[in-house]
Parts: C-alpha cells; sequence; structure tokens
C-alpha cells in the first residue's frame, strides 16, 4: 500500500442506516480502513435537517474530535448548547466533562467530519437514558446502569 492516497472529501458517498429512528438518520462516510488507518479514524457525517449524529454520550476510551465542513449543527455539552459554523473545530475529551450530542437544527443539510483515536475495547455513556455501552472488536452491547450486578453474581 501507498504511504499516501489522497481521498477527496467533496463527494463522498454516504451510507445510511435503515435501522436508524427519526431524529437520528445521519449518512457516514469511514474512510479509514481504505487508506489504512488502524490506531485513528475519521467519520464524515451527513445531516439532513432535524437529524443527530447519535445520542447525547461521552467516551472512556477515546478522544474526538467536531470540525463542521458545512452548514451549522448544534453541538449539545455539559455546560449548555453552542451552534458551531463551517470551518469551526472543537474536541471532546474522555469522560464525562467530553459529553456531545450533534445535531443539525438549520435548514439545509450539514456535514461534520468527527477524528479520534480508535480503542481496542471501547465503552460509552449515555447520561440522557443512563445506559452503557460496550463495544468490544466490533461487538455492540448496551445495558441500562440498574441493571448492574454484584462483581461475584453467579461465580
Amino acid at each position: 500500500m501507498r504511504p499516501v492516497r489522497p481521498l477527496d472529501l467533496a463527494h463522498p458517498e454516504f451510507a445510511y442506516d435503515d435501522e436508524d429512528p427519526e431524529g437520528f438518520r445521519a449518512g457516514t462516510f469511514r474512510p479509514g480502513p481504505e487508506l489504512g488507518a488502524a490506531i485513528t479514524g475519521v467519520t464524515v457525517y451527513e445531516l439532513p435537517p432535524g437529524q443527530a449524529v447519535c445520542p447525547y454520550h461521552y467516551e472512556y476510551a477515546e478522544e474526538e474530535w467536531l470540525l463542521v465542513l458545512a452548514g451549522t449543527v448544534e453541538v449539545r455539552h455539559p455546560e449548555g448548547t453552542e451552534t458551531l459554523a463551517a470551518s469551526q473545530l472543537v474536541f471532546f475529551p474522555r469522560g464525562p466533562e467530553g459529553a456531545h450530542g450533534i445535531r443539525n437544527a438549520g435548514e439545509d443539510t450539514a456535514r461534520v467530519l468527527m477524528f479520534s483515536n480508535v480503542a481496542e475495547v471501547a465503552a460509552t455513556a449515555y447520561p440522557d437514558s443512563d445506559k452503557i455501552g460496550v463495544f468490544p472488536n466490533g461487538e455492540r452491547h448496551l445495558f441500562r446502569r440498574s441493571d448492574a450486578v454484584d462483581y461475584y453474581e453467579g461465580e
């Protein structure tokens, strides 16, 4: 593989998941695997009006960055909500202080680019629904915190 392979982000092919509920129907384009990335990741999201990237959450293992490419988006964070326009960049640290939600509240389609390190085993907290997501090597497991059991239960 060539060490440098330019990729044009002007016209990416977005994938949409038919199972995403209304309000979370964002198109995704993930070029990392095609380019050979292993420990960092980039996703370009296409956000039609009224749609969000995902529920409000924070990561335990990954730092994330958000760059607005086109349009405007609302970014919810622990201190409130900010409206960001094209060319604005923000950073979300690991843990509760990095909680965030990204939504297109405008009338035009928006595009954002998110990049982060990629953890082999990731965990994500969803404060609004009090869930924890655990994602070991591509698996997806979500639990309510109230479902927690004692460390030795069942042993």
